[in-house]
């Protein structure tokens, strides 16, 4: 987990390609439009307010969390869609201080270890004005809303109450974030990490 621009899918994408960590990928839902280069089912689940709601109907929401963006509301949640089976493998996800409480709830607190991807507030701008320049219709409005609600998401308070210790930072080369993250997760996969 981490900030909007911390590198986090490409932290994500390059572990879970790590053969040696043996990580499956837990695709989650969300009701906001599909970024450029984005695809269906790699980066996200992409639905609208309609199948949120049958979802939740369902009651086949394990946890969620809803951003009052410049465009509406947009929902991520994670489904209990058959994907998350901790018998058979170990899987990496994405998510929030939040979202690893309601995780810990449903799956126990020594299932679920959040790992927080750490960068100055500088870079992550940077970085985010990188990314929004990108888009073919930029939302500069939005990208500032997102830098000041995780001030408030990712704040000292909210990751002590959710349990976050591990931290990596990213504010250099993310190749030296990765290999801390993939040392972490090895020692996990052979034992000799304890939590």
């Amino acid at each position: 987990m981490g900030k909007s621009s911390a590198g986090k899918d490409r932290m994500y994408r390059e572990l879970l390609a790590d053969e040696a960590l043996k990580l499956k990928r837990v695709v989650l839902y969300t009701t906001r439009p599909m970024r450029a280069g984005e695809k269906e089912g790699a980066q996200y689940f992409f639905t609208d307010e309609t199948g949120y709601q049958n979802w939740r109907s369902k009651g086949l929401i394990i946890e969620e969390r809803t951003y009052h963006t410049m465009a509406g509301p947009w929902r991520y949640f994670t489904a209990d869609d058959g994907q998350i089976d901790l018998e058979l493998a170990d899987y990496l996800m994405i998510g929030t201080p939040e979202s690893a409480v309601s995780l810990r709830r449903v799956f126990g607190e020594e299932a679920v270890e959040p790992l927080y991807i750490e960068v100055e507030d500088g870079v992550l701008l940077e970085r985010a004005m990188h990314r929004e320049k990108k888009q073919e219709h930029p939302r500069y409005d939005e990208m500032c809303r997102r830098f000041l609600a995780d001030r408030e998401d990712f704040s000292e308070e909210h990751l002590s109450e959710a349990g976050i210790v591990r931290r990596f930072p990213n504010n250099e080369e993310p190749e030296s974030c990765l290999a801390a993250l993939r040392s972490f997760l090895c020692g996990r996969v052979d034992g000799t990490e304890t939590p």
